[in-house]
C-alpha cells in the first residue's frame, strides 16, 4: 500500500474532508500509475478521485469502535520516532 496514505479512522478531531480527498488522490495515483493524467483521461481520473473520496467518507462515518479516539499529535510524534529509528535521523 502507498506509504503516503494515512489511517483516518478514530482520531480526535475526526479526519477532515481535505484529508480524505488527499488520501483518495493518493489511492487513485497509485492504482492508475499516473501522478497527473493526460487531458483525455483527466475527467475519468477526477471522477475516480471523487468516487473514492465519497466511499471513504461513507466508510469512516459507518465504522464503529469501543476504543477511545487517538490523539493526532501523539501519533505524529510516534511516527517521527519510528522514522528516526528506521532512517537514523533525529
Amino acid at each position: 500500500m502507498c506509504r503516503n496514505i494515512k489511517t483516518l479512522f478514530n482520531f480526535d478531531p475526526p479526519a477532515t474532508e481535505e484529508e480524505i480527498n488527499a488520501a483518495s488522490l493518493q489511492f487513485v495515483r497509485k492504482i492508475s500509475g499516473f501522478t497527473k493524467p493526460s487531458q483525455v483521461n483527466e475527467g475519468v481520473y477526477s471522477q475516480a478521485v471523487s468516487d473514492v473520496s465519497k466511499a471513504a467518507q461513507k466508510l469512516l462515518s459507518s465504522l464503529e469502535t469501543n476504543s477511545k479516539p487517538r490523539n493526532r499529535e501523539e501519533e505524529a510524534k510516534r511516527a517521527h520516532e519510528r522514522a528516526a529509528k528506521r532512517f537514523g535521523r533525529n
